[in-house]
């Protein structure tokens, strides 16, 4: 437009040699003064900026050639570990310079460290998919204990529409996955189809290519109708949308609070997501979380549970010789015929299962602690009644061996003492099995007619009375699967000899 460089320099606020250096360079690649037809392009621009380079690095100062020329030192001292200052005083040591800490951390970061790999964004997704990752808010003070506590928190975030749910806990446990994934359906209003955590112990065992999910885990994503999609492992930016809330979350929500307790931390964290993370305006998005969550996301969600989940508790317990087992310091019966064993028990508010290689055994409804649940067909034969105190069962067995045996054993329960009168009714029944059912009821008559109720008075007599005396017959029928020794008669024992009989 024919000003000077001082005109030119005034207008654009930059020095006249700036401005004679840059118009110098113009000319070389076309510009001419004066000639309106001669359009200053975007070509033309690149052309100058890429020749004249403005705002490039200048060259490098004495510190940075000498850390240039020990360059193999630094590596090796990065190697094992040296950070900083460490660096400094090695380099001095070994050289007699003394680097500045900011140069020496500049060329370690510019020229020894590798340069940081390239990444790109991923897309938002389909609504209905709902990040999970736990992340460590900072200390708090517990008024009820007066102790510093680490308070953790399990963020849950929706990349679709950038609503996110916060439940703050103390640890990191599979019972506060458990308890931050109830809270969340209650807040979101329904069940994310798919669940996107990492790979957290709680939900995956062993993270592969087709990773292998907790059993207790993999019940409740049964429970609550959605899907586990993990992320890979040592690969947060699969899950890039909860990640990077992690910073805003402690900014936002943790700092400079004073909580009390973890529940005042709840319900603080319930407020903060409907009031400030919900209906801020999102850098990226430019909308409001909460907003399009409503309006375009909670369609897509499946119903939201009415019940609370019952929580089951797998572990792995031994049988002992008197075929019970102890889960939560309740005991429970199991078939004896399984012996000395390892079981896996799952355990829930209403019942016990016992499992044997995936195979169910045995299960029982659930017992307090210091409870006990024994089934007598779990026990061995004969021994049911007495190990479950069983006086109906016993007596019952009295009944088939004889009217009055029943009576006398239904007398003998009755007394106030159960658990020794049952002791006797077994003796009693032992006694019928050795002098016999009809020895043994014509005893229990006779005493029942002069009103005696006492077993070792019916021994007395079978023993020293009727037996010795001939008035009864004592049982002649050896038990069962027993072969008396002389039960044959002696002509079976007998050899022909010479014409006489021998006995053998």
């Amino acid at each position: 437009m024919g000003h000077g460089y001082r005109t030119v320099s005034s207008r654009t606020g930059v020095d006249r040699k700036t401005v004679r250096r840059y118009v110098e360079t113009a000319k070389r690649h076309g510009l001419r003064v004066n000639e309106a037809d001669k359009a200053i392009d975007d070509q033309l621009i690149a052309d100058v900026v890429l020749d004249i380079r403005p705002g490039a690095g200048s060259a490098a100062g004495a510190m940075r050639g000498h850390c240039r020329a020990h360059s193999q030192l630094l590596a090796g001292w990065l190697a094992e570990g040296c950070r900083g200052p460490k660096l400094v005083k090695l380099l001095a040591r070994h050289t007699g310079v003394v680097v500045p800490l900011r140069t020496l951390q500049r060329f370690v970061k510019e020229e020894l460290r590798e340069p940081r790999a390239d990444t790109v964004r991923i897309v938002d997704g389909a609504p209905g998919i709902l990040e999970v990752d736990f992340l460590q808010l900072g200390e708090f003070r517990d008024l009820s204990t007066g102790q510093p506590t680490m308070l953790h928190a399990l963020l849950m975030t929706a990349p679709y529409s950038r609503h996110q749910f916060l439940w703050p806990c103390l640890s990191q446990t599979q019972e506060d996955v458990f308890d931050g994934l109830e809270a969340a359906w209650d807040f979101f209003g329904g069940v994310f189809p798919i669940l996107l955590p990492d790979n957290l112990k709680a939900i995956v065992t062993k993270a592969s290519p087709d990773p292998i999910f907790n059993r207790e885990f993999v019940e409740y994503a049964q429970a609550r109708g959605f899907d586990i999609d993990p992320a890979r492992a040592r690969k947060p930016k699969d899950k890039a949308r909860v990640e990077r809330q992690v910073r805003f979350v402690r900014d936002d929500y943790f700092r400079g609070e004073r909580f009390g307790s973890v529940g005042e931390a709840r319900i603080a964290a319930r407020r903060w997501c409907l009031k400030d993370a919900g209906t801020r305006t999102h850098g990226r998005t430019r909308r409001q979380p909460l907003m399009v969550f409503e309006a375009e996301e909670k369609p897509c969600l499946k119903p939201a549970p009415s019940e609370p989940y019952d929580q089951p508790r797998w572990g792995d317990f031994s049988v002992g010789r008197d075929h019970a087992v102890v889960v939560d310091y309740a005991l429970y019966s199991v078939p004896f015929g399984l012996g000395e064993c390892r079981l896996r028990v799952r355990c829930d508010r209403a019942t016990v299962k016992f499992y044997l290689r995936g195979r169910l055994v045995k299960m029982h409804p659930r017992q307090p602690r210091g409870g006990t649940r024994i089934d007598a067909v779990d026990l061995p034969p004969g021994k049911a009644e007495l190990a479950t105190r069983d006086a109906t069962s016993l007596c019952s067995q009295a009944d088939a061996m004889g009217p009055h045996l029943g009576e006398y054993a239904r007398q003998l329960a009755a007394g106030p003492l159960p658990w020794s009168r049952m002791r006797h009714v077994y003796r009693l029944l032992g006694m019928a099995r050795r002098f016999g059912e009809a020895a043994t009821d014509e005893a229990c008559a006779r005493a029942l007619e002069v009103g005696v109720v006492d077993v070792s008075r019916i021994d007395g007599m079978l023993k020293n009375g009727l037996v010795s005396r001939r008035l009864i017959k004592p049982n002649q029928t050896p038990p069962r699967g027993q072969v008396l020794r002389f039960a044959r008669s002696s002509s079976e024992f007998s050899v022909h000899q010479g014409g006489d009989d021998v006995s053998a």
